[in-house]
């Protein structure tokens, strides 16, 4: 079941609690996907889920969210038990492991775009800005043919520059020829088939 930003709006004020009356450390997420798209108003949609691609320490170093800290966990799964929330509504899924987003390597600049938002004592979320939104996304669209990134993707309304830069960051992660053709096919279905040439 997907739904509104304002479940997980909701969800993540009720983790700040649980986190709270758990005398759990602070954490600083760094959320992509469909949530971060619609709470920063880049597109309003419906989402399953609230997808970390990092954690933040307080001093501003990223870290890897895998494996999620034990304390994020659990009590990210009581508020699933609190609001009928699936039990991985908050998962690292784009960073799970050595194949993922934040061990191949974030955009240049990632850091500096986040925009932050202070959910309580206990939790702070950083939203990945619409320009590395249109990097993760290309990746994704390549990766799953045919699936809602493509959508996504095109309703950000990529301009040439930035859709050459994403192609560029998602070469550095997969530089196999088969993923390149890949890439130059998707490019061309997606209307942009003058850029297919100089990815």
């Amino acid at each position: 079941m997907a739904y509104g930003y304002e479940k997980f709006e909701q969800a993540l004020r009720l983790l700040n609690g649980r986190l709270v009356l758990a005398a759990a450390p602070r954490f600083n997420l760094v959320v992509c996907g469909g949530s971060a798209l619609a709470a920063t108003g880049l597109i309003e949609r419906t989402t399953k889920d609230v997808d970390i691609v990092a954690l933040m320490a307080d001093e501003g170093d990223l870290l890897d969210p895998a494996p999620l800290p034990p304390a994020l966990v659990l009590a990210a799964a009581e508020v699933a038990l609190d609001l009928g929330l699936p039990r991985d509504w908050l998962n690292n899924g784009p960073s799970s492991g050595d194949g993922g987003l934040y061990r191949l390597g974030l955009p240049e600049g990632f850091v500096g775009r986040l925009s932050w938002v202070t959910i309580g004592e206990r939790l702070t979320v950083g939203f990945i800005s619409r320009y590395d939104q249109i990097h993760f996304k290309l990746y994704a669209a390549v990766d799953q043919s045919g699936s809602y990134h493509a959508e996504d993707l095109r309703l950000l309304h990529p301009t040439d520059a930035e859709l050459l830069a994403a192609a560029g960051w998602t070469r550095s992660h997969d530089p196999s020829p088969g993923y390149r053709q890949g890439l130059q096919w998707f490019l061309r279905e997606f209307g942009y088939e003058h850029l297919a040439d100089r990815v």
